[in-house]
């Protein structure tokens, strides 16, 4: 059956904390690694050899490919995609997912073989160097976890600026902006089958035991921000775009608040007690704060629209704020990067770079048009409520995989 382990002093070698990340655009918290597992001890007399030997092949090439190339992962963002991260990614990703099928052989129809094996797994966020349980409840949803997890550092690579051929500033094109979106929703898929679809299926004394990376508030965090990201992006294309209107700028800064607020409360009063789990907590705040200054900068623009001495200051007003963000979103930026493992923001780009332009600018022409227009010695407003926009974009709906046919003709052991 196995015990449950979890434990910070064995094996420490095991663990892998970069000092420095490198460059990042899109957080991902500390990759959790699976360990080796010994099926042929555990189901050699329950299961054909055949299928213990697949199960067997199957995760020895997760953990070799993770052991291997995960830590790789979590250097040099910039370094991996210009050398072969991309695709090594995907191929851990291909093989999670050649895994899966086989795996849930193990818990379907309440097979209690699902308690005959101690999966285990180093983890990154929690105070314990491992984490080992007797439940293939738990090795389904750490396999979740890191297929969102690959998936949010492949968007990472791709939302890297990277240096056009003819000699301008790093940009990211449009094409890159696109396939990030879909990896985001994807990964938010993974995330909400995980909440949604395996944690109801784990007993309530287990869930206790989980790794903090495993939380259900950690996993709604990451769904959350993957949406959160998703919607700058959209943003971006907005403010790129000669057709978007300020209004529809405004509703998608709207949502973008939404989500990283959803985010940051799923996770504020977490035990996030070591170097990754308090970067993911500056991560979250950090984008709240951005998130907040582009919705008070478009709002401000459309009060502004108003033909009235109130609408006027509600504008400034809201700028002002926008301005007040703007500049608690580079503190908080500074304080993400240099939380261990310190991390580096790649030049600016999409969003923000417009919006570092813009905000000063118009907040300080705003307030002096409006000095002058009302001869107001200065503007004293309460900054005016955001709408309230319901979001629009949803995690992809990822449904867990049929079972493999191999287990067709093996007997059931039901409880």
């Amino acid at each position: 059956m196995g015990c449950l382990i979890s434990t910070a002093r064995d094996g420490g070698g095991n663990r892998r904390r970069p000092g420095n990340v490198g460059e990042i655009a899109v957080f991902v918290p500390g990759l959790r690694i699976p360990k080796a597992v010994d099926f042929l001890q555990s189901l050699g007399n329950c299961l054909p050899k055949s299928l213990v030997d697949r199960l067997t092949a199957l995760r020895t090439r997760i953990v070799d490919m993770a052991g291997q190339e995960v830590p790789t992962a979590t250097k040099s963002r910039r370094k991996t995609a210009t050398r072969h991260g991309d695709s090594t990614l995907a191929d851990l990703q291909l093989a999670l997912e050649e895994y899966l099928p086989v795996l849930l052989g193990l818990v379907q129809d309440g097979n209690q073989l699902q308690h005959m094996i101690n999966f285990c797994w180093v983890n990154q966020e929690d105070d314990s160097e491992e984490t080992a349980l007797p439940n293939a409840w738990y090795e389904v949803l750490s396999v979740l976890h890191l297929m969102a997890m690959l998936s949010l550092s492949q968007a990472n690579l791709l939302l890297l600026p990277k240096t056009s051929t003819d000699g301008y500033q790093p940009k990211v094109t449009d094409e890159c902006r696109r396939i990030s979106i879909d990896i985001f929703l994807k990964a938010a898929g993974y995330l909400d089958c995980a909440i949604r679809n395996v944690l109801p299926k784990m007993p309530p004394e287990l869930r206790t035991k989980l790794p903090v990376d495993l939380s259900e508030g950690v996993l709604q965090a990451l769904c959350l921000q993957a949406l959160g990201q998703s919607g700058d992006i959209h943003l971006g294309m907005a403010i790129d775009s000669a057709k978007a209107t300020l209004a529809v700028k405004r509703r998608l800064a709207c949502e973008m608040v939404k989500y990283w607020h959803q985010a940051h409360e799923s996770i504020m009063n977490l035990r996030l007690a070591n170097g990754w789990g308090e970067k993911h907590l500056l991560f979250v705040k950090w984008k709240y704060t951005e998130a907040n200054a582009a919705a008070y900068y478009f709002h401000g623009l459309i009060l502004d629209e108003g033909n009235t001495e109130k609408s006027h200051g509600m504008a400034v007003a809201a700028l002002q704020a926008a301005e007040e963000f703007l500049k608690q979103s580079k503190k908080a930026c500074e304080a993400f990067n240099t939380a261990p493992p310190t991390s580096r923001y790649p030049p600016l780009w999409g969003t923000m770079k417009y919006l570092s332009e813009k905000i000063p600018k118009d907040a300080s022409s705003r307030e002096r048009i409006n000095r002058d227009l009302y001869s107001q010695e200065k503007i004293i407003q309460t900054a005016p409520a955001l709408p309230d926009f319901a979001v629009a974009l949803k995690p992809d709906d990822y449904i867990l995989p049929e079972v493999d046919p191999s287990w067709n003709n093996c007997p059931h052991i039901s409880i």
